[in-house]
């Protein structure tokens, strides 16, 4: 920023410099400024997913499910999935949790509305575990480790992995001939709003 703040100031105050270029730089410095608070205010739709390898970045998608993305982050904010188990994860396909029983029948209380995209689930893509019923995601979610076309519009996608795939990737794998089911699965230490955390210096 500073070698940016010096060229342009130069450029600025610069005899030979034209009109347009002048009004360009004049440009990319109020577009850095109108960024700023942009890019400050995406904290409130990102998460921190802590985990025994290290920390997961989730960049959370409000433009395609809202209210999913509202309720994780309501859940997030109550410490609801801090602790919990990492109860089906399936080598090649996914890893799920959110399950405050632990054997993949449990959930917060309160089922949501689906909000089925045209957005494709690929690896780190991550989306609501539900029953039969469109509308019966709770709280469980998963992580995709691999794309899985199949759920394509099927399911409901709110966030995507930007940073710390391979903590993920490192989840204890369950049993393939069990459905995925882990024995002594590794668990969520704790999952925070990145807003949250920044302020409390997570």
């Amino acid at each position: 920023m500073v070698a940016i703040s010096f060229s342009l100031r130069r450029l600025l105050m610069g005899r030979v410099m034209s009109k347009s270029a002048r009004f360009l730089a004049l440009a990319v410095c109020l577009l850095i400024a109108f960024m700023a608070p942009a890019l400050a205010a995406d904290l409130e739709n990102t998460l921190y997913l802590d985990l025994p390898k290290g920390r997961v970045v989730i960049e959370l998608r409000p433009d395609l499910a809202p209210g999913t993305v509202a309720r994780i982050k309501e859940l997030a904010r109550a410490h609801f999935y801090d602790g919990l188990k990492f109860h089906r994860v399936i080598e090649g396909f996914m890893a799920q949790t959110g399950d405050p029983k632990g054997d993949g029948t449990g959930g917060s209380g309160k089922h949501l509305k689906a909000e089925f995209s045209d957005t494709r689930f690929v690896r780190g893509t991550v989306g609501m575990a539900r029953a039969q019923d469109p509308d019966s995601a709770d709280s469980q979610f998963f992580i995709c480790f691999a794309p899985a076309p199949f759920l394509n519009g099927k399911y409901t996608v709110f966030g995507q992995v930007t940073a710390g795939m391979e903590y993920v990737d490192a989840i204890k794998k369950g049993n393939p001939d069990q459905n995925g089911v882990v024995a002594d699965p590794d668990k969520i230490i704790r999952m925070q709003v990145a807003a949250d955390a920044d302020k409390a210096g997570h």
